[in-house]
């Protein structure tokens, strides 16, 4: 069965001695009342929750699944889920980051970040109903009218209703452009006047229908009768569940149902829904045919939720492996017995079970500085009083989502596997809950875009599309830390392997713009390794960053040795796959696309 403890420890270290949040939300409108005991408080409790409400049910969760009762299109959610979601309603977790006019508590984003963390790591399944609510609150938030905020937001953050995100059709997965689901307009009476006919069928809605909340409330993608073709006739729509008019009175059910829920390899407590709109009743958000700018804000949200997820997952993964390495007897070590008081040594003194335990270790508190990071950038596009630091903040946010959703997730998958591995054959029977984190962190590199797309989006979009301007500025980021250290005897070991890769990444990134000018396809072919390649290196950044705070920090020694220790296996022994990355990105597109589908059979 799982286990969890919340490594709080190395979460305020990442806030506090890191990032130095303390500065940071004091200069954020807002940020004034997240003050180090606030702070506290709120990781504390929230740990409370996610290790006592949330992990009991994480293994409940996943051997009873959700039920679908066909005659009523209604979801019954594992045993405990709900119990879960009413002190999670209760506790106001909910509106922790959202403003006080809605109902919410107004605190920056990143306050969440860590809270995300901990109810994944606790029970991934179950913390996707509130990611859900998220999305589609942020789209509220930047693209509603006031009336849609009041009447669907405010009872949303209250989490008396959730929200989901409706993209996905049968014929189309991550290409919107060919979605079908039709929107007429509905002018009838004055409570209604502006509503329009939602009709379609919609696949993979992750809490579609539940039975936490008395209402959901769906954000549909649809094409009006005069949308031009393709993703530029796109538009948004809010369909909740209940009919909801202006006046803000639930009313009548509405014609949106849930045909059917999937049965899947992993978070088999989270619904996964077929959604079919038969003229349901919704509302246009923001203006039409811009449905994907409203989506993207979405997105963005939901992929950073994602990369969280990764980063949760190979937490857990890492906890439950270092125990049972601790644990387990097996064999002499090959430099003669180190317990010779007991009939064998425990796992952990093998060398390549250490290899499995560092990467983990590696990924899970690179990984939060990384997450947490992107955090901050969000409270800084939301909230800075100054223009420059928002635009500059977006344009490095935009570069680093596909990072941190790409990179964690696929780390998750290692870790994961790793877990299994140490475990031997427990690892691969279902008793000790090992096997589940593995399956459950395979949709990750999935949904809100696979790990492909999140590589298109990076190089395609956030590099060759905008002249590189948010890897720009994270590489000068990087140069001025470098520059800050390079006098600093006790960090030598790491800025200069830092600052040349950092120069190879400049280096590349010029060398595969070249080769798109000539041959469009580079950019796909080019794009999952310079993932990886600016992942590993992004990471390295904070590693490095991290050996620096932990060296100025009030952290213990021991704190302060895992932390140079972790970095110096990280920059030798991880840090290095760039290279193999580097290679493949010079061999350009011959030896990917010369063979004709033909010879492929």
């Amino acid at each position: 069965m799982s286990k969890y403890t919340t490594p709080l420890t190395d979460m305020r270290f990442v806030l506090f001695d890191l990032l130095k949040v303390d500065a940071h939300y004091a200069r954020l409108p807002g940020g004034e009342a997240a003050t180090r005991d606030v702070l506290d408080a709120i990781l504390d409790e929230a740990a409370k929750f996610a290790e006592q409400m949330l992990v009991p049910i994480n293994a409940v969760g996943d051997e009873e699944g959700c039920q679908f009762d066909k005659a009523t299109a209604s979801v019954t959610t594992p045993k405990g889920f709900k119990s879960a979601y009413a002190s999670f309603a209760g506790g106001g977790w909910g509106g922790l980051t959202s403003e006080e006019k809605y109902g919410g508590q107004h605190l920056p984003e990143s306050v969440g970040t860590p809270l995300e963390e901990m109810f994944v790591s606790a029970n991934l399944a179950w913390s996707m109903y509130p990611l859900l609510s998220k999305g589609a609150t942020a789209a509220l938030v930047h693209h509603g009218e006031e009336w849609q905020r009041e009447v669907f937001l405010k009872p949303i953050v209250a989490c008396q209703w959730s929200g989901t995100m409706c993209l996905t059709e049968p014929h189309c997965g991550s290409d919107l452009g060919l979605l079908k689901t039709r929107a007429e307009p509905n002018p009838d009476a004055s409570q209604r006047y502006g509503s329009h006919r939602i009709s379609g069928t919609k696949i993979f809605i992750s809490a579609g229908e539940h039975d936490l909340t008395e209402n959901i409330v769906h954000l549909v993608l649809a094409r009006l009768p005069d949308a031009p073709a393709g993703v530029k006739g796109i538009s948004l729509f809010i369909v909740p569940k209940y009919k909801t008019g202006k006046d803000g009175i639930m009313g009548e059910r509405n014609s949106v149902s849930c045909g059917a829920i999937e049965h899947k390899m992993g978070i088999r407590g989270s619904s996964t829904c077929v959604m079919n709109f038969d003229a349901a009743e919704g509302w246009l958000i923001g203006q039409p045919h811009r449905g994907l700018n409203a989506m993207f804000t979405m997105m963005n949200t939901a992929r950073l939720g994602v990369g969280v997820q990764g980063l949760g997952l190979t937490e857990t993964a890492y906890q439950m492996s270092r125990v049972y390495a601790r644990e387990r007897l097996q064999m002499r070590s090959l430099s003669g017995a180190k317990f010779p008081d007991k009939p064998a040594d425990p796992l952990i003194v093998h060398p390549d079970i250490r290899r499995m335990l560092l990467t983990q270790k590696a990924f899970a508190e690179g990984g939060r500085a990384l997450a947490y990071y992107a955090a901050t950038l969000v409270d800084l596009v939301e909230r800075s009083p100054d223009a420059d630091e928002r635009k500059r903040a977006d344009e490095l946010l935009s570069f680093i989502i596909p990072i941190v959703k790409g990179l964690l997730t696929e780390a998750a998958i290692e870790c994961t596997y790793n877990a299994v591995q140490i475990f031997g054959g427990h690892g691969y029977i279902h008793e000790t809950g090992v096997e589940q984190l593995a399956r459950d962190a395979r949709i990750t590199t999935i949904y809100e875009g696979t790990t492909q797309i999140q590589a298109l989006d990076l190089l395609g979009r956030k590099v060759m599309q905008t002249q590189g301007v948010g890897l720009k500025h994270f590489l000068e980021e990087i140069s001025a830390f470098c520059q800050s250290q390079m006098q600093n005897a006790a960090l030598s070991e790491f800025i200069a392997p830092l600052a040349g890769a950092a120069k190879q990444w400049a280096d590349l990134t010029q060398e595969i713009g070249k080769r798109v000018m000539a041959n469009p396809d580079e950019v796909g072919v080019a794009a999952v390794d310079y993932l990886f390649y600016s992942g590993y290196v992004t990471l390295a950044y904070f590693w490095a960053r991290s050996v620096a705070a932990a060296d100025n920090s009030t952290q213990s020694a021991d704190f302060k040795q895992a932390k140079r220790l972790t970095a110096r296996f990280y920059f030798s022994r991880i840090l290095p796959r760039t290279q193999t990355h580097a290679a493949a990105l010079h061999a350009g597109a011959d030896s990917l696309m010369a063979m004709p589908d033909a010879l492929f059979g």
